[in-house]
């Protein structure tokens, strides 16, 4: 594989969870393997490696931004992402109010419910 392939895979699987990451590849076929080496190459390897952001600020945009998309089954995984990342609940309440402003209150009214509930849902895991 390619060296971005590489450098993606290694960050894909910090941000996300190498059992996420190694699901994802494993369930990957003919039909999707190409899909499975392009993000990993391109988004994870490409644009999550460069220096001009850090992890925290890619993972507060990207929930904007999935927020505005209606990108709702993403959501969770990127919640969890950015608390891995450093962003804090307070934080994502901010970058949600502000997405409410810009991309619509139906839009950010979901994330809020999917956020409140992948918090929970985490900090059920942590108590055990």
């Amino acid at each position: 594989m390619s060296e971005s392939y590489e450098e993606g895979l290694e960050v894909r699987r910090e941000v996300l969870g190498a059992a996420h990451v190694d699901r994802a590849l494993a369930n990957a076929n003919e039909f999707s393997a190409p899909w499975q080496e392009f993000i990993t190459s391109v988004a994870w390897g490409k644009v999550w490696t460069r220096d001009g952001l850090d992890r925290r600020t890619r993972s507060l945009l990207t929930v904007a931004l999935l927020t505005a998309l209606h990108c709702e089954h993403e959501l969770p995984m990127h919640v969890r992402a950015a608390i891995g990342n450093g962003v804090t609940p307070a934080e994502l309440t901010e970058v949600l109010l502000h997405t409410a402003v810009y991309a619509g209150v139906p839009a950010a009214n979901s994330a809020f419910a999917i956020a409140q509930r992948t918090l929970a849902e985490m900090e059920h895991d942590d108590s055990r």
